[in-house]
């Protein structure tokens, strides 16, 4: 699952690119490119990273991520098991400014010149009640030509409106980061998805940096404007939550399967993080 850079064929017969997924393992890795990507989860549910951010996704989610933001989709267990019982359905566009930066520059533009900045960050939205933003994301799937730029623009704009939207990476978090500290980045990232559910010493983590424990600490605090113990507990409470909602497990088996040694300590953290207890999380989702 090591993060990498993704290059996407190029079309010269479009300007951006459109997907449906229907399996769970298409670009099923860490991954990051020069391409802003938006998503509508039409069906599915899992876990997502997206920058230093984890948290639960579902179906109804859009995301809107920015260039080079290294993101992830966890899909939930049985998607991997039995795809025909519940089947996937989640539309991917990948598109760059294709407005130039003089026409983004208009003063009747700024409302979309400030949704791709703010990209930057990746942008979430709930969208049960978002009205029509899932319907103009699948017409510039199944649109025609024509009107492909005209719904892409549309649907960044309706997200701007939103005020259900919320930003996931920190402010703190720098994707803009030169390849020996990508790679170091990539590294640390890497280690921490296949290692978060044990027991991770800065010690462990800072030999993954090559770098010594206090020199760990300042670089990952500059970087992502966190400390890694929070970092890798925001992890562990996002795959908490994908558990919470699946509800196969207990509150007491998801506190040790997912890395905490102390229900308290869990508990607490994962109601400083959620601002609701594990109980309390799970029955908002299934209400």
């Amino acid at each position: 699952m090591k993060p990498f850079l993704l290059k996407l064929a190029s079309n010269s017969e479009r300007s951006f690119h459109v997907r449906i997924d229907k399996t769970p393992d298409v670009n099923n890795i860490w991954h990051y490119h020069a391409e802003l990507e938006l998503i509508y989860v039409k069906k599915g549910s899992g876990t997502q990273f997206i920058g230093d951010d984890v948290r639960p996704f579902k179906a109804g989610n859009v995301i809107l991520v920015g260039s080079n933001l290294p993101h992830y989709w966890q899909y939930a267990d049985h998607y991997f098991k039995d795809i025909d019982s519940e089947p996937l359905e989640v539309f991917v566009v990948h598109f760059n400014n294709i407005w130039g930066e003089e026409f983004l520059e208009l003063a009747e533009n700024r409302a979309l010149q400030l949704v791709l900045e703010a990209a930057k960050r990746g942008i979430q939205i709930e969208t049960l009640n978002e009205g029509r933003l899932p319907e103009v994301i699948e017409a510039i799937a199944l649109g025609s030509d024509s009107r492909k730029i005209l719904n892409l623009m549309d649907a960044l704009l309706l997200i701007s409106e939103s005020t259900a939207k919320k930003y996931l990476a920190s402010e703190g978090f720098n994707n803009q980061l030169v390849k020996s500290e990508m790679d170091r980045m990539q590294a640390i990232f890497n280690f921490t998805l296949n290692h978060y559910h044990s027991r991770v010493n800065l010690d462990d983590i800072a030999n993954v940096a090559k770098m010594s424990r206090g020199a760990f600490c300042k670089f990952f605090k500059a970087k992502t404007g966190k400390t890694y113990s929070r970092f890798i507990n925001e992890i562990r409470i996002g795959n908490a939550c994908r558990l919470l909602i699946e509800g196969h497990l207990s509150v007491k088996e998801i506190c040790y399967e997912v890395g905490f040694n102390n229900f308290v300590s869990f508990h607490a953290f994962f109601k400083n993080i959620k601002g609701k207890t594990p109980v309390q999380y799970q029955k908002a989702y299934l209400q």
